[in-house]
């Protein structure tokens, strides 16, 4: 019923509090089934995680700038965000009172997010169980290997792509 990526997100979002993985696993899902669409359903997702991560390294700036987006995306699809198995009035609160903590500049605190959909909720909790992740547990902010992920691993494909993109661009405005 639900797509296998957004089962691992949950997993992630709620388990392992993994917000970089979160928004790897969904943004190839994106990128696969609604490629372009910048206001897709799983964008608001991918921005969340961001939003989380950003919020747990204190970049308060970053977190109030993705929580944002996502927030006005989730807002504007409604039906969308229900047939994702959340409560869509719930998640627009939580997700508001959560921006109002970040312009506060308060501590990062783990949120779980309001799963309507048994199905959903027993999918994702199976998952974790699998992956001998505890549901629901808290952020561990002591772990520089998933607070600060994206300094640690290998980019050296990013940079490869970014400079190629470059050599191409370069060549068109040559024409």
């Amino acid at each position: 019923m639900y797509p296998k990526e957004f089962i691992e997100y949950m997993v992630h979002f709620h388990g392992d509090r993994d917000y970089f993985e979160c928004h790897e696993i969904l943004e190839e899902y994106w990128k696969r089934k609604d490629p372009g669409n910048k206001e897709s359903i799983w964008v608001g997702f991918i921005q969340l995680a961001v939003a989380n991560y950003h919020h747990r390294r204190t970049n308060f700036i970053g977190a109030k700038r993705t929580l944002e987006k996502a927030i006005s995306i989730f807002k504007s699809q409604p039906e969308a965000v229900t047939q994702a198995g959340l409560k869509y009035t719930l998640l627009l609160k939580e997700l508001n009172d959560r921006l109002s903590e970040i312009e506060k500049r308060a501590p990062y605190v783990s949120m779980l997010l309001p799963i309507q959909d048994s199905i959903l909720l027993d999918e994702s909790k199976h998952l974790c169980r699998q992956k001998e992740v505890d549901w629901g547990r808290h952020s561990d902010l002591t772990n520089d290997a998933l607070v600060h992920r994206h300094k640690l691993r290998d980019r050296t494909s990013v940079i490869a792509e970014r400079e190629y993109a470059k050599k191409l661009k370069e060549g068109n405005d040559k024409m």
